[in-house]
Formats: structure tokens, sequence, C-alpha cells
């Protein structure tokens, strides 16, 4: 049986496909799930980690007024930081993850294990609103393979 990796490894291959990544709650765990795979410098061109709101706008982007009103663990801001990577880079598809990993940080309406992915291209984007459990390491790994499965989905296998 072939693994989420190397499916998504062979799709990009084959499509020519490049990825950039903006992270926060998985800060940099994305981008070094996508480098783990021998010859991942075809289509992992670089990555973000935005953790700080700050960084989100410095970074990607993301403007301050949309953080402001949504607050960084959001689909919107999820899918700016997913579009401002993919701009910033030229790549044709950005990926992003947002939330509250925990232990502490939730509130009652973004509580702990509220991830939001995000997967853009030049004509799409896809959006996926996680309520993970587990502790910090797992809501931050079940992030990581949701964002990779759903920039899978977006490459079309």
């Amino acid at each position: 049986m072939t693994t989420l990796d190397e499916r998504l490894a062979a799709a990009l291959l084959a499509r020519e496909a490049t990825v950039a990544t903006a992270e926060s709650c998985t800060a940099g765990l994305v981008a070094g799930r996508l480098a783990d795979r021998p010859g991942s410098s075809a289509y992992l061109i670089g990555g973000f980690v935005t953790y700080a709101n700050e960084a989100k706008t410095a970074e990607v982007g993301v403007p301050e007024d949309l953080l402001a009103r949504v607050g960084a663990v959001s689909e919107e801001v999820a899918v700016a930081m997913a579009q401002g990577a993919r701009a910033r880079l030229g790549t044709t598809y950005g990926v992003s993850t947002t939330g509250v990993a925990g232990p502490g940080g939730g509130t009652p309406d973004k509580p702990v294990g509220l991830v939001h992915v995000a997967v853009a291209s030049a004509g799409a984007v896809r959006h996926r609103r996680l309520q993970l459990d587990g502790n910090r390491a797992q809501v931050r790994a079940d992030s990581v393979t949701a964002s990779l499965e759903l920039l899978l989905e977006a490459l079309g296998d």
C-alpha cells in the first residue's frame, strides 16, 4: 500500500507542481514532512512559520484588519495565509495551517483542537475545519496529515 506522502510526492512530481507553506500552529512541520521525501526539492520551494499575527502580516500578507475582525484561527486567515505563501514564492500551491494546539489558549468559540487548513492554487481554494482530539503533539501531527490530504485532493488524486 502506498502512503499518503508517497502518493503526494508522485502527484506533485507528475504535474511538475510546486508548493509553499505558511504555518502557524504546526510551526514548520508541514514543510518538514514534505521535505522528508528524497527529491522533495523538485516541489517544495519554501515555507513561512507565521506563529504571531505580526508574522502573518509581514511574511505572507494577511491583512491586519482581517486578523482583528475574525482572529488568526479562522477559515479566512487560513485561506489568506495559503494565498500569501503561494504569491510570495510563486508556487503552484500554497498550504496553510492555523489553530489552537493546546493545552491552553482555547476559548468557547475556538476550543483547543480547532484547526483550519487551506490549500490555494491559481484557480481554486480548498479549506477544511478540523476539531481534533489529543495532546498538543497529536493535534499538530493530525493537522499536518490533514493539510497534506487536502493538498492531494487539490491535485486531483
